[in-house]
Parts: structure tokens; sequence; C-alpha cells
């Protein structure tokens, strides 16, 4: 008998007839004789509702009690799953993320998981019970619903296969797995059917809405076989994500990711002495803002300035925390863009092949597309460009990349 978690996002929950054939596909693998978990989002577009109706009242809210709020989709979506599973002659148990204990750090909107107590589940499966779980969702040490960010049940579905040691762990979503690109900009997009978890990682982080980035980090870490694949098409292969092999390190370039949720600030003329950068990035520490790309100009009669970039959802506060600390320092102003994306190519062929960045640059220019921030990784280059150009952008990469080819056809590098 194996242990299978299986997670349904939004679009998957999003009606009664979606939700009747998520309970089928639970019911289809515990039939399999394996135990089944779920991890279930909130309905499709009920989080944006009630994210919604928070930001109506203010726009400088508790973020504790925005987590209150906006945490209370995923208990509709767990009650009508195990509903429906009951109606169909099954036993199901359903348990919000404080029931089974997420147990997260304080950080609200975006806490991230320490522990969770699966005692309950296990007791739950070997009475014969499908066991769903609200995704997104946990509790701080002070007792606190806190949530884990937007696509947190994504984590939240591999925390628990982690923790659970489960076989598998199948990310049902609205697409049949992982593709080079966004099929949506780039119609010659190509199904990949595997993905290395460094990969997925890369491509998470740098804008593929998949997966979100911490579900592939605990994938790595704890060697979580996931597989993605669609739940409205039942003859879907899906991706998997596995470790790193042989073949993968021969193909140069393995997706193009773009993310248009980047925001660009540069501070002028900061004082060029030992600690200033400390000073600045750890305020933006202090308030949970991540830091992406960073530039530092060379010092110029005793001043740089410092550009990077931030999510564009904590641009304004970004701007707002540094206003004070740059007087005090003697900078001499913060200026700041949200009018930008980060256009990426990603593969781990890039550690042993040369001219990616050659030829990325070169596709660029020769669509007179402006680069603005460069960054690189052993198995990625990112570039900042102005957001009109995104588009395009992607699909000049996809073209000089020959991503709608299989590996063994492609002739760049």
């Amino acid at each position: 008998m194996a242990l299978i978690v299986q997670k349904f996002g939004g679009t998957s929950v999003g009606s009664i007839d979606r939700i009747k054939n998520v309970a089928r596909k639970a019911i289809a693998e515990f039939e399999s004789g394996n135990q089944v978990v779920v991890a279930v989002s909130a309905m499709s577009g009920e989080t944006n509702r009630l994210v919604a109706l928070v930001e109506e009242i203010t726009g400088f809210y508790n973020k504790r009690e925005y987590d209150v709020v906006v945490s209370a989709g995923e208990q509709v979506s767990i009650g009508l799953l195990a509903t429906a599973i009951e109606s169909m002659g099954y036993k199901a148990r359903s348990y919000l993320g404080w029931q089974v204990r997420f147990r997260t750090d304080g950080a609200h909107s975006k806490a991230r998981i320490r522990e969770i107590e699966s005692f309950r589940i296990r007791k739950d499966l070997d009475a014969g019970a499908i066991v769903i779980v609200a995704g997104f969702q946990g509790i701080d040490d002070d007792g606190n619903i806190t949530t884990l960010g937007r696509g947190g049940s994504d984590t939240s579905a591999v925390a628990l296969a982690a923790a659970l040691k489960a076989d598998r762990c199948d990310i049902y979503t609205d697409v049949d797995g992982v593709y080079t690109t966004d099929p949506r900009i780039e119609p010659k997009a190509r199904k990949m059917d595997v993905i290395s978890y460094d990969e997925m990682l890369e491509m998470a982080s740098l804008g593929a809405k998949v997966l979100q980035t911490r579900s592939v980090e605990l994938a790595k870490k704890y060697t979580v076989p996931v597989r993605v694949l669609s739940s409205l098409d039942p003859n879907s292969t899906g991706t998997m994500l596995t470790k790193e092999n042989a073949m993968m390190e021969q193909v140069l370039v393995s997706g193009v990711a773009y993310d248009k949720n980047e925001a660009k600030i540069t501070i002028l003329g900061v004082p060029d002495h030992p600690g200033v950068a400390a000073t600045l990035f750890g305020i933006l520490g202090d308030a949970h803002i991540n830091v992406d790309m960073i530039i530092q100009n060379i010092s110029v009669q005793g001043g740089t300035d410092v550009t990077f970039t931030v999510p564009r959802t904590d641009y304004a506060q970004a701007l707002k925390a540094l206003e004070e600390p740059i007087k005090q320092i003697g900078a001499r102003e913060v200026v700041g863009d949200p009018d930008i994306a980060k256009i990426s190519a990603i593969g781990v062929g890039m550690r042993s092949h040369s001219g990616v960045a050659q030829t990325m640059f070169k596709a660029l220019s020769q669509e007179g597309i402006n680069i603005q921030m460069i960054s690189t990784s052993e198995i990625k280059i990112s570039v900042v460009i102005d957001e009109k150009y995104t588009e395009l952008a992607v699909r000049t990469l996809h073209d000089a990349f020959e991503l709608d080819k299989d590996a063994g056809d492609r002739v760049t590098g």
C-alpha cells in the first residue's frame, strides 16, 4: 500500500461539478489500494474576493487580521470535498491547518512551515478514511492563524508528503504539466516529461506559475517525488520532478520564464562606507521584503548607486521603509520603476556549456529590447527589461534556443 498526497488548486475545485470530479480522482486512487491525503485550495476566485474585501476597508491593514479573513476560503473547500466523497459511499475527514498543526513562524501572509503534527492524519488513514487538509493555512506559536502566501497550497501538499513520507505527491492544476515557457504567450511551447528540482526551482522563482517556489524547495530537500498534471484532462501524464541526470545536462536551455511581479528601486548617492548596504537591506529584511537582483555601481567621489528589485506588491512598502534611513546615511535620493519584467533562460546544461549569454543578449538586441539589469547563477541567466516587451522577449528567446524542438534536434550552443 502506497501513500499518495494529492493537491487540487482553485480551478480544480471551482464549482460543485469540479469538486465531485476531484472526489472521484481521490476515490480512484484509494480504490487502487493506496492511502490518500488531499490538500485543497479555496474555490477559484474566492481568495481574491476575500483580499478585495480587506483592501476595500483600508490599504494598510493588520496582517494578522488579513490572515484570519483570507484563510476562510479553504474551510469551505475541504468541507464540500469531504461531503462529496462521503456521498459516494467512502469515509472522509477534513481538517483545517490549525487542527493538524501546520506549525509556522509568525510572518503573517508569508509564513513558513516549521513542523507538521501528523498523528491525526495517520489515525484516520489507518481507519480507512480519505483525509482532506486545507492548504495555505498554518498556526504560529501564539495560536494565531497564518497563511503561507499565494500558491501556498502547493507548499502545504509537499510538506505533508515529506512529513508523512509519502510515495508521491501529485499536484493537480489547470495545465497538463510544465512547459518550456508560457503557452499563452508562445503557442510553440512544449510540455516536458521530466524536469530537475533545480530547474523547476529556478522556473518557479523566476515567474513560472505552475508551482510555488517553496514547494519545490521542500521537494528537493526531502526528495519528494512530485508530479504536475491536469485535473481536467483524464489522459494527462504530466511532468515529473526528479533528481538531475546526465541526459538533462546535455540540454543547453530547458525553458524560458518571465515575471511581471517585480519593481526596481535605485538609491542614488549612497556613501561608499562599510556597513551601509547591510543597514539598507537589513531594514528591508526586517520588513519581510525579499530582495532579488542587486547591482552596485563603481564608487565615484565617495558615492555609489545601488539598484535592486523587490516584489511589486512590496514596492510601496519598500519605498516607505527606506525614506528615513537614506536621509540618515546621507544618500541623495531613492527612485523606482514598477513597470519592469524579469526574463530568464534556465537549464542545468549551462554548467557544462558556454554561449548561452551571447545567444540571449544577441537575440534581444536584434529585437531592440534594452537590458537594464543582469543576474546569473549556475543554471540561469536573468535580465530586467521594460515590461511592455515581455511577450516579445519570451517568444524571441524561445526561438533562439529552439525550445519547440526535442533536445536532440537543437543546433544552438
